[in-house]
């Protein structure tokens, strides 16, 4: 009934008529993304009805209403077959300044025509393949990085910018060939990590170091927003960018994990949306060449150094592991370098094994990148290995009872989920630098033993890659403990007394004499067996 009506004043009405029929219909199925099979020819015509009154001159206020009905029909696929044409599409690029001849965005009046026209497409792209082929046609993807240049630095029309990048992310999401274009013809990385720079407004005080203001107020919803579609879309250009080929390229990506360490060191408007912001910049993270993380952590200025050192001078001297990692100021310093970004990685990695579910999907990722920059980058690794793996002083539990990082990494090396279980292994193997017997130490030969025997080193050893040669110290408390760690389970186990000492010498007697007999039956059998076998 609804459609019956809108399609009666869309044919016939004038436009304030349209825009108030469109308005109302568009406020009762706001929240409607099933629609009843019986009336889809006539959510097709009104559709149809739509376009035909928008490539006429109508007041902004009836194209916005007619663009809002549009993207909810949009939500059903069935609707979109006889409407994604070339020239439907064309309309659209137009109402939403994606045609070359439009210079600029000066006519606020418009922006909420634009947005709406953004959100549409996305819709019908995201919906029908005939507009995915169709946006290779029109060359949609150049389109929207032009747009985006348009938006450059104006964060008044931070809403454009969002569902531009929304649209390019399901692109290069459903084509591979507009990735490469992306990457290469568009030039997508600088653009798309200018679009961060943006968001985060980033004041560079080195090449490839910001500033960070621990006071500052955190991102709004709408830079937020923008940030995370900006990043899935710099997920999907760089997927296969793991080998780099061009010093070019290096310094691209060197930018680009510098922009992701200050994203790291912000929060959201929201716990909810820091941590959707912080996983998918761990999710580019993990597409940037190993050897360009390095930026990742950075040396001191002169005055952090002058605080680190005093710092240090205020802990008491017998804290010598303890000494190694300090907090001050909010920066987290380790042997001279801020490791500020690399303990945020470390207590979400912490947050994603806390929920307990979806491992694979959440909690890998993380894991993964961790594991490669330790392989790669020895201050790093070393950093971890002192917050996961600090040296060890109560060994009376089991490595997997507690709750502390390691107990909790520990309890994975024995999930259900293969994936899983080898990533956690593999993490703390490569914090004891791939040494078998420093491993054991920590987690116990039953919980290693599933990575030991895949790397062929359940005799020991360690494994093929090279790390340096400084050697862990031991606790007096663990020197004191080790003769009674039992090797299988990784904890103190107190000496079990020995049964015989109780027994009197005609016990001794008794059961020696029972053992010689069990001994005899025994044999008596083997014997026979034989017997049997040569008659046959």
């Amino acid at each position: 009934m609804d459609e019956e009506r809108a399609l009666y004043i869309v044919r016939a009405g004038e436009a304030g008529a349209i825009e108030r029929v469109l308005r109302d219909y568009s406020d009762k199925h706001r929240a409607t993304f099933k629609f009843e099979s019986t009336d889809e020819d006539k959510r097709k015509k009104l559709c149809e009805g739509i376009f035909k009154v928008l490539i006429k001159d109508i007041p902004t206020a009836c194209q916005v209403s007619c663009l809002e009905v549009l993207r909810i029909l949009s939500r059903d696929k069935k609707v979109l077959v006889p409407v994604t044409t070339k020239e439907n599409m064309q309309i659209l690029l137009r109402l939403a300044k994606l045609n070359e001849l439009d210079d600029s965005l000066e006519k606020v009046s418009e922006f909420p025509v634009i947005v709406e026209s953004l959100k549409c497409l996305c819709n019908i792209v995201f919906n029908s393949q005939m507009a995915q082929q169709l946006s290779l046609e029109l060359n949609l993807a150049a389109k929207l990085c032009n747009l985006l240049r348009k938006c450059k630095d104006r964060k008044f029309i931070n809403d454009i910018k969002c569902f531009d990048l929304r649209l390019l992310f399901l692109l290069s999401l459903l084509h591979t060939d507009i990735r490469s274009q992306l990457r290469y013809e568009l030039q997508g990385l600088p653009l798309l990590t200018q679009v961060l720079e943006s968001a985060f407004s980033i004041k560079w005080t080195d090449e490839y170091e910001s500033a960070i203001d621990h006071n500052g107020p955190p991102l709004s919803p709408q830079e937020t927003d923008c940030a995370i579609e900006a990043l899935k879309a710099l997920f999907n250009v760089t997927v296969d960018s793991w080998k780099v080929h061009k010093e070019s390229d290096s310094h691209q990506f060197r930018v680009m994990a510098a922009v992701l360490r200050h994203c790291l060191l912000i929060v959201g408007p929201t716990e909810d949306k820091t941590e959707e912001l912080h996983s998918n910049a761990v999710n580019l993270l993990s597409n940037v060449p190993v050897s360009c993380l390095d930026v990742l952590i950075c040396p001191l200025t002169h005055e952090e150094t002058a605080q680190e050192a005093t710092t240090l001078d205020e802990l008491p001297s017998n804290k010598t592991a303890e000494k190694e990692t300090v907090l001050k100021n909010n920066t987290m310093v380790y042997n001279g370098m801020n490791m500020e970004a690399i303990h945020v990685l470390l207590s979400f990695m912490e947050k994603r094994i806390d929920k307990g579910s979806s491992y694979r999907e959440g909690l890998t990722p993380v894991l993964s990148l961790l594991t490669e920059c330790s392989r790669a980058h020895r201050n790093i690794r070393k950093f971890l290995k002192d917050q996961v793996l600090p040296p060890l002083r109560d060994v009376t539990n089991r490595p997997e009872v507690g709750s502390t990082v390691r107990n909790k990494l520990v309890r994975l090396m024995t999930h259900v989920d293969l994936g899983v279980k080898q990533i956690a292994a593999e993490f703390l193997f490569v914090l004891c630098k791939e040494r078998v017997d420093s491993l054991l130490k920590y987690t116990g030969y039953g919980n290693a033993a599933g990575l030991l025997a895949a790397r062929g080193l359940l005799a020991g050893g360690r494994g093929d890659n090279w790390y340096s040669e400084d050697e862990d110290t031991d606790t007096e408390e663990y020197k004191n403990a080790k003769p009674n760690i039992n090797l299988i389970t990784g904890h103190l186990e107190e000496p079990m007394p020995n049964p015989i000492d109780e027994m009197t010498e005609e016990q001794k007697e008794y059961e020696a004499m029972k053992l010689v007999n069990m001994l005899d039956k025994l044999s008596r059998r083997a014997d026979v067996k034989d017997l049997h076998q040569d008659g046959g």
